[in-house]
Order: C-alpha cells, then sequence, then structure tokens
C-alpha cells in the first residue's frame, strides 16, 4: 500500500470487488477521453480470481481516499514498446473531485514506487490533448511532452491524436531533490 496525504494507492481486495466492477463500468463517468467498451462483470470476477488484476505485463492499484475510505479512482502501469519502459494510466471516477489532487498524488506514489523497486528507466503518460486535466498531472509529477501520436487511439467512434509524455529516471531524481 502506497499512503500519500489525500490517499491510498493499494491493490483491489475481494471485498472491493463488486464496487469497483460498478465503478469501472459506469459508462457516463468515462467522459469523452476513455473508450466505451467494457467487460462483463463475470469475465472481470474470473480474471480478479485468475490474478488479481496483477500480472508480469501489468498491474492495477485503486486510489482510495483516505478520509473517507471510498474508492475514487483507478491506476495502473503496463509494458510499453521497449523493455525499460512502463505507461502509467489513471482515472477518476466522479469528476467533482477533479482538480483535488487524488490524481496528481497517486501518480507520484506510483512513480516513486516503480523507479524505487523496479529497473525501469523510462515512464509514460499518453492523453487527449484536450484533456487538460490529465496534462497538469503529467506535468506537476515531472513528466515532459515529447510530441503527439497521431490518431493512435479510436475512442467514442472515432480515432484521435494522443500526446506522449514521458519521465526518465534521471529526471525523476533530479525532480525529487
Amino acid at each position: 500500500m502506497l499512503k500519500g496525504q489525500l490517499c491510498l494507492v493499494r491493490h483491489l481486495l475481494n471485498t472491493d470487488l463488486n464496487t469497483f466492477i460498478a465503478l469501472v463500468n459506469d459508462l457516463p463517468s468515462r467522459g469523452e477521453y476513455f473508450s466505451l467498451f467494457f467487460k462483463s462483470p463475470e469475465v472481470m470476477r474470473r480474471e480478479f480470481t485468475q490474478n488479481g488484476f496483477v500480472t508480469e505485463d501489468n498491474e492495477l492499484f485503486v486510489v482510495e481516499d483516505q478520509i473517507t475510505h471510498h474508492i475514487v479512482g483507478v491506476i495502473t502501469h503496463f509494458k510499453t514498446r521497449t523493455p525499460s519502459s512502463r505507461e502509467i494510466g489513471y482515472r477518476l471516477f466522479d469528476q467533482r473531485l477533479a482538480g483535488m489532487g487524488y490524481t496528481t498524488e497517486a501518480v507520484q506514489l506510483l512513480v516513486d514506487y516503480l523507479f524505487r523497486i523496479n529497473p525501469v528507466h523510462r515512464l509514460e503518460v499518453l492523453t487527449a490533448p484536450e484533456n487538460i486535466g490529465s496534462i497538469r498531472v503529467a506535468q506537476k509529477c515531472g513528466f515532459r511532452e515529447e510530441g503527439t501520436l497521431r490518431q493512435a487511439f479510436f475512442v467514442n467512434g472515432h480515432y484521435q491524436d494522443v500526446k506522449i509524455f514521458s519521465l526518465l529516471r534521471d529526471d525523476w531524481e533530479h525532480f525529487r531533490l
């Protein structure tokens, strides 16, 4: 478990599963930047039973409010194109909590964790160019914009551009000072 001032970043527990499935599959909360694709509750339960949403290729955590102990988001990291890189993905379930610092703190906790326990050299965040909130999170956590992947994601019926941000281990060591 990773502890911050606002939130905990932790693995999903069996007691969380029904709530988590409902939150993840709430289509209106996905907004315009997330795919409307969702998995059935049965498939999600089977995957959770098999591996707890943790494999060598990816690891899923929930973001829990420190005071209310409610799950407010999800954060994950997974393999990318290169062996020394990981991509971080995140989602806040309730947009009324946007701008309160949960996502920034969760990303920073995960970044610190990944660089401390893994030989990973590079972390990436990919986000829609219009997703100002996500861009601000990446920048606050020390990620630098590298460019745009043209029409790289298919979301809500159309292809969209994606901005790529990266944080190298050396950047992180300097950023943490």
